[in-house]
Order: C-alpha cells, then sequence, then structure tokens
C-alpha cells in the first residue's frame, strides 16, 4: 500500500428537502455570488425558484448566469469570469450537475489568475486558489460536488482537458435524491456509468496489498449495479436514487483511491471522444472501458480475473483463469446493453476517422505512454479504439 493523505473539506447536506437550506449555507461565505445553472431543467422542476427565494430570504444578492451545457465550454467559463470581475463576486452557487459544477469551478480558478483561464488546462499554470464553490446537486454522475477537480473542452481546438487541487472542493454540497426523479432514463444510465467508471479508475491496479480500498470499489460496484435498473424501472424510488447520489460523491472524492496507483487511461480516451463528438461522457465511457478491458486481459489478467470474481460472482476457471476475466468483461458489457446505452462506436454513428487524431491528442504525438495497469502507446490507444469499433 501506498503511503497517502485525505482530507475532504467539502461539507454534504443530504436528503430530502435539503436545498432549502441553500440561502443559509451560502450566507456563511457571500453577500454577493454567481448563481450558475444550466438550461430548462432547473426551471421546470421548480428547483431555480426556490433556490433564488432561499437566497433572497437570507440577504444574499445574486447574478445569474445560465446555459451551461454538457461537456462544458471555456468561452463560457471566460464570460463568467468577467462578469465575477466586473460585479465584486466572491463566491460562486452551481445549481446542477457535474458541468454545471465544474463551469463554477473554471471561473472560480480564472478569476483569481491573470491571464486566460485555458492556460491552467493545458499547464502553463497552476493555480493553488480560487473562489470558492457551493452546490445543489441534481445529477448524480461526475463526483465533482466533492471532487478537487473540474474538466473543460476547448471548442476552438476540440481539446477536453482537467485541473485538480485541493483548493478546488466545493465548500458545501447539498444532495437531495428527489431533486433526481425526473431524470431522463438515458441521463440516469450515463450518470451511473459515469460513476461506476470512477470506482473502475481507482480498482484497477497493480497495487499490492490494498484490501480494504479492494473491497470498498467493490461493494460500491455492487451498489450500483443493483440500484440502477431499479431506478431505470421506477423512476421515484427515493432509496435507489439515494445510493446512486451517494456514491457518486464518494465515488470522486479520492476515498476510494487511497493507497492506490490509479488507472484513468478510460477517461482520458473518453475525454478525446467528447472533445471531437460531443458525446455524453457516460455513454462515451461505456464505450471504452469494455474495449480497453479485452486489450489489457491479455498483458495483465490478475485484477480483471479478481473484478470477474468479486464484481459479477463468475466462478473461477481453473483451467483458463484468464477465461474467467474474459466473461467478467461479457458480464460488465452486458449490463451496461440492459441500461439502455451503447458499447460499440458505430452504435452512436462514429467511425474510425479520427483513431489517429484521439490517439495523438491523447499521447502527445506517441511521445508519451499512458495508463499504469498497463502502459500503453500511442498504437496501443489506436488498437483500442478500434475494439471499440
Amino acid at each position: 500500500m501506498q503511503n497517502f493523505e485525505f482530507q475532504c473539506d467539502t461539507k454534504i447536506i443530504f436528503g430530502k428537502g435539503a436545498q432549502s437550506r441553500v440561502g443559509e449555507l451560502t450566507a456563511q461565505h457571500s453577500k454577493n455570488i454567481l448563481l450558475v445553472y444550466g438550461g430548462n431543467s432547473v426551471k421546470r422542476i421548480g428547483l431555480l425558484d426556490e433556490v433564488k427565494a432561499s437566497l433572497t430570504q437570507n440577504g444574499v444578492n445574486f447574478t445569474e448566469f445560465g446555459g451551461v451545457v454538457a461537456n462544458p465550454r471555456v468561452s463560457l467559463i471566460r464570460e463568467g469570469i468577467k462578469i465575477v470581475r466586473e460585479k465584486n463576486i466572491d463566491f460562486l452557487l452551481a445549481v446542477g450537475g457535474g458541468s454545471v459544477i465544474d463551469t463554477a469551478k473554471g471561473i472560480g480558478l480564472g478569476a483569481l489568475y491573470d491571464g486566460d483561464v485555458w492556460d491552467i488546462y493545458i499547464q502553463k499554470a497552476f493555480p493553488d486558489k480560487m473562489l470558492p464553490v457551493g452546490c445543489v446537486l441534481t445529477i448524480p454522475a461526475a463526483g465533482s460536488e466533492s471532487s478537487d477537480s473540474n474538466v473543460v473542452t476547448n471548442e476552438e481546438t476540440t481539446e477536453k482537458n482537467a485541473y485538480g487541487h485541493p483548493c478546488m472542493r466545493p465548500r458545501f454540497a447539498i444532495m437531495n435524491p428527489e431533486l433526481t426523479f425526473s431524470l431522463p432514463n438515458y441521463q440516469t444510465a450515463c450518470g451511473g456509468m459515469d460513476i461506476m467508471a470512477h470506482i473502475m479508475e481507482r480498482y484497477f491496479t497493480n497495487e499490492k496489498f490494498v484490501e480494504t480500498s479492494d473491497r470498498i470499489c467493490e461493494g460500491m460496484l455492487k451498489t450500483m449495479i443493483h440500484n440502477i435498473p431499479i431506478a431505470l424501472k421506477e423512476n421515484d424510488n427515493y432509496n435507489a436514487r439515494a445510493e446512486i447520489m451517494w456514491m457518486g460523491s464518494i465515488a470522486h472524492n479520492g476515498f476510494n483511491g487511497m493507497g492506490r496507483i490509479e488507472e484513468w487511461t478510460n477517461h482520458g480516451m473518453e475525454h478525446q471522444l467528447s472533445a471531437i463528438y460531443d458525446i455524453a461522457h457516460g455513454a462515451g465511457l461505456a464505450i471504452m472501458f469494455p474495449a480497453w478491458m479485452k486489450f489489457v486481459v491479455k498483458k495483465n489478467p490478475d485484477k480483471l480475473i479478481q473484478f470477474a470474481r468479486e464484481v459479477f460472482n463468475i466462478d473461477y476457471n481453473y483451467y483458463s483463469p484468464i477465461n474467467t476475466a474474459l466473461a467478467g468483461i461479457e458480464a460488465l458489457e452486458n449490463y451496461i446493453k440492459s441500461t439502455g446505452l451503447a458499447t460499440r462506436l458505430s452504435d452512436v454513428n462514429i467511425g474510425d476517422e479520427n483513431i489517429e487524431k484521439m490517439a495523438d491528442m491523447l499521447t502527445n504525438g506517441g511521445k508519451h505512454n499512458v495508463g499504469s495497469y498497463v502502459s500503453l502507446s500511442k498504437e496501443d490507444v489506436m488498437e483500442i479504439y478500434k475494439l471499440a469499433l
């Protein structure tokens, strides 16, 4: 087990009606905020009006900033930074899912940085401070509500990059599973796959003697596998929604990765997909993870065998252990299909036209390998994209 430090400063307010406390909590940090949200969904369910009323009741002045879309754009973050500086805003409240929270984080970082905010996402700048963020979560998926990072897309260059620092953890996260009842099944399934991917990126490691975090990851995956179908069938099942929402947060706040060398190649490959094709992040992960598994299983089957046995209860094949791993991959793929998500690029009308470009972007033109569970060259990455076709 690796040495580690863990501290998550985000205050979680979880449960029915939790959003009623948003004004009280925000007022503890600021009386002049930017209220960041997406499109019509928060208006349709009445949440935005409820949040604004609570802020007003608690004496918080707010400037509205809507229009956030999936795969959040750096262009919108730049607009938000301009408003924050003009109005001397010192706190950001995000009401929505991961894209909204990531946008707020980007604005918070850029507002205290003298250069262009995109510098941060291409490793030209490494800020260690930002305007604080709070959030009301509506889509369990990205885990940004308690994570120390965000992901931003540059639509002009078709790049999608991440930045992380402990200062980026939100001050508070309000999480009411009732707010997810109206999510379309596709969005629920995509969010569920995103959560599972966050767990699996940490699970697949060569680090030995990490039994505690292994069992945590396996239990979390089983919880997701059990509850996603319930939520898809019974949209207003509070208990299933609560399990998924809580899993989304702890899957990506770093807790289940302690003591481990983490993977993250699949997120890198998916970021290239969604930067070019604007595919939903969870949908892209649903395609890339089985393809990655099929490639790495021949080079390093051990953890995939454990995954098959402990997560999907596959019987161990003593005559051909690798077939145990292959059965686990098949079980995952079948499970993904059962949620309504695709497991092939061709199923979402993506061909092989940008495979080399995506591999170049991920490996810096082949100069750097990626991955820790199995080190992958540019050519390896291209093969994985081909397996996903």
